[in-house]
């Protein structure tokens, strides 16, 4: 479940300024990318339909870097948009992916 949080992946884009560039690549070379991703996709694991505020405030993370992260995971998805229990806000919900059923 977790194999493709191990990825190294491209976390910024052209248009950032460089030093966002810089911290990007920072954050992959050093692996702690790949360690919040994996506490990212425990967090919607754990607890399914929940906006990264949320997320944030039931498993005490940051929520802005569950924010940066969630969206590079894979073995998740988006979800509805709802108000959010913490921001009061029109927010993502964020579900583990459904998986494929690949026997015929």
């Amino acid at each position: 479940m977790f194999k493709n949080c191990l990825k190294k992946i491209k976390n910024y884009r052209n248009t950032d300024p460089v030093s966002s560039q810089l911290a990007g690549e920072h954050v992959e070379l050093s692996g702690d990318a790949t360690k919040q991703r994996q506490m990212a996709l425990r967090a919607v694991v754990v607890y399914p339909g929940l906006t990264s505020r949320e997320l944030a405030k039931e498993c005490g993370l940051d929520r802005y870097m569950l924010a940066r992260r969630l969206p590079e995971i894979k073995e998740i998805e988006k979800g509805e948009l709802r108000i959010c229990k913490e921001g009061k806000k029109l927010s993502l919900t964020w579900w583990p992916r459904k998986k494929e059923n690949t026997a015929s």
